[in-house]
């Protein structure tokens, strides 16, 4: 980041007085403020759930001059999209609008926030979530299928099994848009496709989990140990 920029902004948060008047902790989320840089990015605070795994980070955005919010769900991290102001008033008038309920909604699932299109695939309801361990190959069932989670691009989290020492983890996510079930992995916090579980109905993906899941993950614990 330039320092010019830095400065600037640096400047405007030194001023800002809904910062001051932000409280210490909000839904089991404790306020730190960072002014930091983070590559291009200058990070001037946050919310952190440390035994959730879960925060919020406001910050500024040199390549595009803009005011962001981050959201971190477990290892997926990305910039809410609601949240993205050139001027730090209108950023604060979103924050001031809608920050506090989204850390309600991280804190405690809230199924009236899930759209109609998750509800109408019964994912909620899915049974298949009592086949699922707890724990398996050193991964922890962090999200489950019963309380998904929207992140980006009309996905939502289906369920995710995280090793978060290592940063790795393995997700199914389901896209409103494609109508379409998928999967990613995490090794060492580097994202990587798989297209062995590609469904567009809980019954295919079923079928794939119950022969690919379990093996999957064991191959991933392989490459995580030989490191």
């Amino acid at each position: 980041m330039k320092e010019a920029i830095k400065e600037k902004i640096a400047a405007q948060v030194e001023t800002w007085e809904y910062l001051k008047k932000l409280p210490k902790t909000a839904h089991e989320f404790v306020f730190e403020l960072l002014m930091r840089e983070n590559g291009d990015m200058l990070d001037i605070y946050s919310y952190e759930n440390k035994a959730a795994h879960r925060s919020i980070t406001a910050y500024y955005h040199e390549e595009t001059r803009e005011y962001k919010l981050r959201m971190r769900i477990g290892l997926t991290e990305f910039c809410v999209i609601e949240y993205i102001y050139a001027e730090l008033a209108d950023f604060q008038k979103m924050l001031e609008e809608r920050c506090d309920n989204l850390l309600a909604d991280m804190a405690v699932f809230n199924p009236d926030h899930i759209t109609s299109i998750v509800h109408d695939k019964k994912i909620m309801q899915w049974n298949y979530r009592e086949k699922l361990p707890e724990s398996f190959a050193g991964f922890h069932l962090f999200i489950t299928p019963d309380k998904p989670v929207r992140v980006i691009n009309g996905s939502y989290i289906i369920f995710d099994y995280s090793d978060f020492v290592n940063q790795s983890n393995f997700i199914i996510y389901y896209n409103v848009f494609r109508d379409e079930f998928f999967g990613e992995s995490r090794v060492f916090n580097i994202p990587e496709v798989s297209y062995d579980f590609d469904s567009h109905e809980l019954s295919e993906l079923m079928n794939k989990l119950e022969i690919r899941l379990l093996p999957h993950l064991q191959k991933m614990r392989t490459r995580i140990d030989a490191k």
